[in-house]
């Protein structure tokens, strides 16, 4: 069974700057208490629209290596281009056309976030094969 979602680590107004980093740590540390992680694939994001987005890209990296290596959870990068091709054709794609793809193998993403993923997850699990 597959289950799917996105949720947003977004500091707001009232948080310390860069909580959001720590957020993503309890998470990862109850999805591995719920459910176990064996791996952690993510999108290998090459450049970005600003210092700030590569900043918190930067972070969002450190807090999935050091989960990983004080966990002994091993973790890969996937170009987004990669997982793109893979799932459409294209590895230009648009949003909409990766929404598009994940809902035509029979999955229903809320958002492009959740289509992403989805087509990362559909690529891993074909590279295993």
């Amino acid at each position: 069974m597959i289950t799917s979602g996105s949720i947003s680590f977004k500091d707001t107004r009232y948080d310390c700057k860069n909580s959001k980093y720590t957020r993503f740590a309890r998470w990862l540390d109850t999805k591995r208490s719920e459910f176990g992680v064996d791996e952690i694939v993510f999108e290998a994001v090459a450049s970005h629209k600003g210092s700030i987005a590569a900043h918190v890209y930067g972070g969002f990296m450190a807090t999935v290596q050091t989960f990983g290596d004080n966990n002994g959870v091993p973790y890969e990068g996937v170009h987004v281009g990669t997982i793109k091709k893979f799932a459409t054709g294209r590895g230009n794609a648009s949003k909409q056309e990766v929404i598009d793809c994940m809902k035509s193998i029979g999955f229903n993403p809320k958002d492009d976030n959740e289509a992403d993923a989805l087509a990362l997850l559909y690529w891993r699990m074909n590279q295993a094969q």
